[in-house]
């Protein structure tokens, strides 16, 4: 199953507020030995939101979006995942229960009382209003759940929220977890051109099932200057054998190599 994430908001796309979903979501995948496949930004959108979804729904791909979920006139995400599902969409009981809740704990906060039919509270309710046989995703901040229906999990777009519901939504397939996850190791590469060491990434890549090869060339890098750092990634256990291939190489093709890496 492939790991994927939306970021959804048009200030994220304009530069007002800078995006820190998916630093965190590759750094709580790295704890659960996971790894992300692809990610992709998209504005507030009702549109080209829905095509993105009915892909990631039809994907089966375990994706995680961030944003949108809200009820105001700019948030289109719960609106567009009905549609990308052909389903209607509804108040959840189970999360209609908790954002009163909410409600109430705020009002008692603020020395009210709260009433179910206050207008205000109303439109709260409207937050846990879902496509159809979802499910909900907790909120440890503040109760307004997210939801998901099938492998697609919607959270919120603040990362004070969003970033413990991630935790939630990757603990949900611990079949996917690994002890030790994907390593590299790679060699510092200077004296060699990247389209002539292009054979030889290639012969490593189709000798070693389920190992991938890479390259980084700079040709301003603070420490080594032009080089390229090459390397391998993959499950340990086919990794060095993969890697001690491809250093052959370089030392046969005659490049030198300024150091060695592992991460």
């Amino acid at each position: 199953m492939h790991v994927g994430l939306i970021i959804i908001g048009d200030e994220i796309l304009s530069g007002k507020r800078r995006d820190s979903h998916l630093a965190k979501f590759i750094e709580l995948l790295a704890e659960r030995g996971m790894q992300l496949s692809w990610a992709q930004y998209l504005g507030d959108d009702r549109e080209r939101l829905t095509a993105r979804l009915r892909e990631a729904f039809a994907s089966g791909d375990l994706v995680v979006s961030c944003g949108g979920i809200g009820a105001t006139p700019d948030d289109h995400t719960r609106q567009s995942a009905a549609a990308a599902l052909g389903r209607p969409l509804a108040l959840h009981p189970g999360a209609r229960e908790l954002i009163w809740q909410r409600v109430q704990q705020t009002a008692a906060e603020q020395g009210q009382v709260a009433a179910e039919d206050h207008p205000d509270t109303v439109r709260r309710f409207e937050m846990g209003v879902f496509p159809e046989g979802a499910g909900i995703i907790p909120n440890p901040y503040n109760k307004i759940p997210g939801f998901f229906v099938g492998n697609v999990h919607f959270v919120p777009g603040f990362p004070v929220m969003a970033h413990p519901m991630m935790g939630w939504v990757l603990d949900r397939y611990p079949q996917l977890h690994r002890q030790v996850g994907v390593q590299e190791r790679s060699l510092i590469v200077q004296g060699a051109m990247e389209a002539s060491l292009t054979p030889l990434m290639e012969q490593v890549e189709s000798s070693f099932a389920g190992i991938k090869v890479f390259s980084l060339p700079s040709v301003d890098h603070p420490q080594w200057g032009r080089c390229i750092e090459l390397g391998v990634k993959g499950d340990a256990e086919r990794l060095d054998a993969a890697y001690i291939a491809l250093k052959q190489g370089v030392i046969s093709f005659g490049a030198s190599i300024s150091t060695e890496l592992v991460r």
